[in-house]
């Protein structure tokens, strides 16, 4: 037997508890995993709370990420004792996901743990860090460099945000991180940003083009805060786009791209290909600095999980926050 956060849908209504699974209840796959730690994104709030249609089947185990040593393998890259990571792949949408003390997998999808490092840093990153890095990377495959100018961060509080304004800010960039928290200004200086802004500078309605203010960004938000964004690179920047709390709208035109040259580039961490991924979690390893990621990191157990999906949706959520799913 183990324990496990499961989904159901009644009618429209969506309600979340833990319950005992056996090993009967996993899915289809090659890797069976024990599980040590998931985290809580942003998606699975989403998916905790039924506020938008994350799930594609019910019953569900939530949790788009784990990490854990490997129980028993069928692929020929993974073998019993093995630590690995697992970020997206449908896994707690369509896959049992990573709220649960066992889980079983396409061994393709599956990272090797770097060396060195542990289960539970692992997912102090997790996701939301492993995709932040992904934008950090595709502004520099993009020609990005520190003499540019600023880059904005919006959303700095979130877990993606944090981790992007520290990986930044460790590559020498002048960052300026925009919140709707502005008492947490000391945190986000702590961690590496330059300057701290209210979300409000960019989340109204704002020109086709503004005045030009940075030479690329990171955007967790979407909707109108993107639009603003965009029409406030300077020329030639870039902007790595990869969430959508405000909004899943664009309010914007073509004027950013035509008349400036800003590219927008879209940031997918749940189908990204392997090679990707290993760069992503390689540069973490070495680049993520340690305490940093503490400070932003508060550890939880199973049972504590479920009242924190509306507020990590509401943006009261600091920062990183690891489950023990064995707590």
């Amino acid at each position: 037997m183990h324990q496990a956060i499961v989904l159901h849908k009644n009618d429209e209504e969506v309600t979340a508890g833990i319950e005992s699974l056996t090993d009967a209840d996993l899915p289809d796959g090659d890797v069976t995993v024990r599980v040590a730690y998931s985290t809580l994104n942003y998606k699975d709030g989403l998916a905790i709370t039924g506020k938008a249609p994350v799930v594609r089947k019910y019953p569900m185990v939530p949790g788009v990420d784990f990490s854990g040593t490997v129980e028993s393998s069928d692929h020929p890259d993974f073998k019993p004792g093995d630590e690995v990571i697992l970020n997206g792949w449908g896994v707690g949408e369509g896959h049992p996901g990573g709220m649960s003390q066992k889980a079983r997998v396409k061994g393709e999808w599956l990272v090797p743990l770097p060396s060195a490092l542990s289960l539970r840093w692992a997912m102090a990153v997790g996701t939301a860090g492993y995709t932040a890095m992904l934008c950090v990377l595709a502004l520099v495959r993009q020609g990005v460099t520190p003499d540019k100018g600023d880059v904005l961060v919006t959303g700095a509080n979130g877990g993606v945000g944090s981790v992007a304004v520290a990986l930044l800010a460790g590559r020498g960039f002048n960052v300026v991180a925009s919140t709707g928290r502005t008492e947490e200004t000391d945190h986000l200086k702590a961690l590496g940003a330059s300057d701290v802004i209210h979300r409000d500078e960019l989340s109204g309605r704002g020109k086709p083009l503004g005045k030009t203010r940075w030479a690329a960004a990171v955007d967790t938000v979407g909707s109108q805060t993107l639009a603003n964004v965009l029409s406030t690179t300077q020329y030639g920047g870039s902007v790595a786009a990869c969430g959508l709390a405000q909004g899943m709208d664009l309010p914007t035109t073509v004027a950013p791209f035509i008349l400036r040259g800003v590219n927008l580039l879209g940031v997918d961490s749940v189908y990204a290909p392997m090679e990707r991924r290993l760069e992503a979690w390689e540069c973490l390893a070495t680049e993520l600095d340690t305490d940093k990621l503490e400070a932003m990191t508060s550890d939880v157990g199973l049972g504590d999980v479920i009242p924190l999906a509306e507020k990590i949706l509401a943006g009261q959520v600091r920062g990183r926050t690891v489950i023990d799913v064995n707590r």
